[in-house]
């Protein structure tokens, strides 16, 4: 039970000496990322880029202890830090104290919300999450997340907005008053970023254009030329506080929390399946990743953490620098809290516009453009559910675009459900197979006397109409010389109670027409809804069949069920 709950010690008592150097040295690289990234992160969430490096902390060392991924690296991340800023910004804060006592009592209200889901095993929730939805909130979130960072990049003051739109139009209001020596830093910082990456992929250049920026402020003194800088970071840290605001907002963030649980998990859960697959010595449980994200996210709340989850870029760099196990995330916390303890001053002289441009760069990779291209070749249909997504989020707001976009795919799945596909069989002469009449018009047989279908869904009460409305009409095709229906069960699953009260009406109103039903192929749970429901009252025992191939030879020669054949198309499990 302990490690089913604590996986770290799955691997902690049985760790390996050759892991050793791995771990630590993607954990120092990891480490060195998460000290601008925080910082950029936590001003895209509308915070002091200190909460960055708090939340930073904390949360990956609590996740390494209930984590079930060993590569995983948990700290604050770009989406959720604007799911923050765009929740919060949207509410009436009186001031940043207030606004930094809600980001942290959303970190403790989110991560409460993941622990429940966990506990109930409601990981399949992320199922509802499509990938047309995915990229089209990813890309949209993209965009409105490095537009945001123009105040920073242009120097200017800008009013901010979850709507790219009303963006826009502050930005182009304020333009005028763009300093340029800011946007100059900026745009160098943009450069360099993307040269030192295609010089060497591993070189951290994050850490570069900070370095080299804080550098330049400090010996040119830019500041006094209008470049904002982040001036004093807080030394040590972060005090225990138990996280509160006032009883009458939390009903505000409720919302904002189940969004942020849900996108958060997504994004843990989907880089962690993909490390999971280059490694053969554990396994992702997604019911307790949901508890370990939860826990890490209500234990960092107490140590000032604002909502955090697993990063993309970062676990990505910490599986390819080497990291086996979770040691590797303790390095990079011990490396954030020494940075907290003794090298904070460092980053006085730090210009916001480098960490606007290191952000930029980073939001602007998640552009997906590949995907949507795919989709418009193949699947015009998810095409135009990522494209709804993506102006859903881009027009009216972050929450509401990834909300309607899983409300639009399922009313899309429904749609699909309730009028599944549904085949006229015919059969090759000379083998037991029978195929599509419409696919295979030239090497099918079909008796006059016989229809054959085959329904590919379950049959429920949101497809029972279309079933019964498509057996008429071929009923109706066929004319006065069929005397015999056989509907291939294999596809169908599962038969609510709707349908089997539609089946049984219609299989009625076929007796008293004189034409046999015979039902071949039906999987186990169909057959214990058919015996354990009227239908039993209806079919035959004598018209079920194992296969479609048995079921048309009763109909076309002598042939006799054997031994094994009527046990199998009898047996059922019955419901107490």
């Amino acid at each position: 039970m302990l490690k089913q709950y604590f996986p770290i010690l799955q691997w902690l008592l049985n760790y390996k000496k050759s892991n050793f150097s791995g771990d630590i040295s993607a954990g120092i690289t990891v480490g060195i990322m998460l000290i601008p990234q925080g910082m950029a992160y936590a001003m895209i969430a509308g915070l002091p880029p200190v909460f960055g490096l708090y939340a930073a902390l904390i949360p990956q060392i609590v996740y390494v202890i209930m984590g079930t991924s060993r590569q995983l690296a948990v700290g604050p991340v770009a989406m959720d830090s604007l799911l923050v800023a765009s929740g919060l910004g949207a509410l009436a804060v009186s001031g940043i104290k207030e606004y930094i006592a809600m980001a942290v009592f959303l970190s403790l209200l989110m991560g409460a919300i993941q622990l429940l889901f966990g506990f109930f095993r409601m990981g399949f929730l992320v199922n509802f999450l499509s990938k047309p939805v995915i990229s089209g909130f990813t890309s949209a979130a993209a965009v409105i997340i490095g537009l945001s960072q123009l105040k920073h990049l242009l120097g200017v003051t800008i009013e901010q907005s979850n709507q790219v739109h009303v963006l826009l139009l502050n930005v182009f209001k304020a333009i005028d008053k763009t300093n340029f020596y800011t946007l100059t830093l900026g745009i160098c910082a943009i450069i360099l970023i993307k040269s030192v990456k295609k010089i060497h992929p591993n070189i951290p250049a994050p850490l570069v254009v900070v370095i080299l920026g804080t550098i330049s402020a400090y010996l040119f003194k830019i500041n006094e030329l209008g470049v904002k800088i982040v001036e004093e970071i807080p030394k040590g840290l972060p005090s225990i506080e138990i996280p509160m605001v006032d009883y009458s907002r939390v009903s505000e963030l409720i919302p904002i929390a189940i969004t942020l649980a849900l996108i958060a998990f997504m994004e843990a859960i989907s880089v962690a399946k993909a490390i999971e697959e280059k490694h053969s010595d554990y396994v992702i449980d997604s019911n307790q990743e949901l508890i370990a994200l939860g826990t890490a996210n209500i234990i960092g709340s107490f140590f000032q953490s604002y909502p955090t989850t697993g990063g993309f870029s970062r676990t990505a760099v910490n599986d390819q620098a080497g990291a086996k196990t979770g040691i590797s995330s303790l390095v990079s916390a011990l490396i954030v809290g020494v940075t907290l303890l003794f090298l904070t001053p460092l980053f006085y002289y730090l210009p916001n516009t480098v960490l606007a441009a290191i952000i930029m760069v980073a939001v602007f990779g998640l552009i997906d453009f590949k995907y949507p291209i795919q989709l418009i070749k193949n699947r015009k249909d998810e095409f135009i559910i990522l494209i709804i997504t993506f102006i859903i989020t881009l027009v009216i707001g972050i929450t509401e675009g990834i909300l309607l976009g899983i409300l639009i795919s399922l009313l899309v799945l429904l749609y699909r459900t309730s009028i599944p596909h549904m085949a006229v069989l015919g059969h090759i002469k000379n083998t037991p197979h029978f195929k599509n009449i419409t696919r295979f018009p030239d090497i099918v047989q079909i008796q006059d006397n016989i229809l054959m279908l085959r329904f590919d869904a379950q049959l429920y009460f949101g497809n029972k109409d279309f079933f019964k409305r498509e057996l008429y009409k071929q009923i109706k095709y066929k004319g006065d010389k069929l005397d015999t229906i056989i509907l291939d069960a294999g596809p169908i699953s599962f038969i609510d109670s709707s349908a089997v009260f539609v089946l049984q009406k219609i299989i009625q109103d076929l007796k008293d027409k004189n034409i046999k039903f015979l039902l071949a192929g039906a999987i186990g749970p169909t057959r214990d809804i058919i015996f354990n429901s009227s239908l039993s009252n209806c079919i035959e025992v004598k018209h079920l069949f194992v296969s479609v191939h048995n079921a048309y030879q009763s109909c076309i020669s002598s042939f006799e069920k054997t031994v094994i054949q009527e046990k199998i198309v009898s047996q059922s499990k019955t419901f107490e």
